[in-house]
């Protein structure tokens, strides 16, 4: 068994606070006690038990990112399921579902069982998306029906929009069908000239056109509008643009089946980042103005924006240190998500932390399906115990990339375990 105690419990899902014990036997929650519980002091004084004190920490449900690329199928040079897990791990989420732009692609069950058997070796819940199109080409629907009988939770083309609307419209009718999420990738490519960089006084200072907002706020409304007719769930990925924000908010009123993501790079940085960290701050969509980072953040504290995902997208040192134009874009994030959360949004008083909890455990949980994201008898035994206040420095990344503009950063919220089914698979 696993005792915890003497930690302040923050319970997202049910908004449970204050001093608890938590026992955790075979993997599941048995106990959440009062500090001084008779039957917990006994289990703390078998020495077959294990006890960590989380005094003076908080104890709360492991986090959740509904978006990560671990690279594996096809490009594990960059990083793999494993070194994944790793950076997960140390960022406190013992639940992440990969995305499909894997080579092959996950577009069969067979490619969908290697990277799911290969994430039971990890210590945590690795879970997997579908793809919408075969070879994320556009051009023909997958079998929903096979890949969500191989695992998939969710079904996205990430990496790639899907510009025909009539194919979108037709897998978005699948996806109701089986009562399944389509999370969008949102860039008409017709819009962009040079990707990774917003289309505005930085590009013009490299001398590139970039990606204008119009090529995501398009989109948005287009899928909004497939959503409506078709009843079926969609998902607003990594949103960058103010009026994207707005579209989802007025959608909500209507009634429709719209969720929306946000990363931490977009709800910290602009795009005055790229003059700073050149392509360390490339990613697809870009990062903007102020005004839309800020809009971003009043989006998550009205609940218009449900999740916070990093989109963690290794790549190498030398591909990053290529031209601006071209370089991949993408940061990685797991390592730093949390505790950017905790400095953008908890500590400049937009939100509490339990609301910024909600966000990166229970809220993606519940839309995608995943026994996650709660702290409850009876529940598994993901936790994360952590200090808000207690600075740390990201000095070094587990991760096989370092592609992010936050390396060296001294940041708060210094994760001391993470774990995952009754077991410690990260202590600092």
């Amino acid at each position: 068994m696993l005792i915890i105690k003497n930690g302040f419990l923050i319970d997202p899902a049910s908004d449970l606070q204050g001093v608890k014990d938590i026992v955790i036997d075979n993997g599941m929650i048995t106990t959440i006690a009062e500090r001084g519980s008779e039957h917990v002091e006994d289990l703390e004084n078998d020495k077959r038990n294990e006890v960590i004190d989380a005094s003076g920490l908080i104890v709360t449900a492991g986090l959740v990112d509904a978006h990560v690329h671990f690279r594996d199928p096809g490009a594990t040079y960059k990083e793999d399921i494993y070194t994944g897990a790793e950076a997960a791990k140390k960022g406190g989420f013992t639940t992440v579902v990969m995305m499909g732009n894997t080579n092959p692609h996950m577009d069969t069950p067979d490619t969908l069982k290697y990277a799911l058997d290969k994430g039971k070796e990890t210590g945590i819940n690795v879970y997997t998306c579908g793809n919408v199109t075969v070879g994320m080409e556009g051009k023909e629907l997958t079998d929903f029906k096979k890949l969500i009988e191989a695992g998939a939770v969710l079904f996205t083309d990430d990496g790639k929009p899907i510009t025909d609307a009539k194919l979108m419209e037709k897998a978005c009718e699948k996806a109701a069908r089986y009562d399944k999420v389509i999370s969008l990738h949102e860039e008409d490519p017709a819009y962009i000239s040079d990707n990774g960089v917003n289309a505005g006084m930085v590009a013009k200072k490299l001398g590139i056109k970039g990606s204008p907002r119009d090529a995501e706020i398009a989109m948005v409304k287009r899928d909004i509008e497939i959503a409506e007719r078709t009843g079926a769930k969609i998902t607003v990925q990594h949103i960058s643009a103010a009026e994207s924000v707005e579209l989802i908010r007025q959608a909500k009123k209507r009634g429709v089946n719209v969720y929306a993501e946000a990363t931490p790079h977009h709800f910290t940085l602009t795009e005055e980042a790229v003059l700073e960290h050149g392509t360390l701050a490339k990613m697809n969509p870009p990062l903007r103005l102020e005004s839309d980072r800020l809009a971003i953040i009043e989006g998550l504290k009205d609940g218009t924006i449900e999740t916070i995902a990093t989109d963690h997208a290794p790549h190498s040192k030398e591909e990053k240190e290529r031209s601006i134009t071209a370089a991949p874009s993408g940061i990685t994030g797991l390592e730093t998500s949390f505790s950017l959360g905790i400095r953008e949004i908890v500590n400049k008083g937009y939100m509490s932390l339990t609301g910024l909890l909600k966000r990166m455990t229970i809220n993606p949980a519940k839309i995608y399906g995943l026994d996650a994201g709660e702290v409850k008898e009876g529940g598994r035994g993901d936790l994360v115990i952590f200090s808000k206040d207690e600075m740390w420095v990201f000095d070094k990344s587990v991760s096989k990339a370092s592609n992010t503009p936050f390396l060296g950063e001294t940041l708060p919220g210094k994760i001391y375990y993470t774990i995952c089914a009754g077991k410690v698979v990260y202590k600092a």
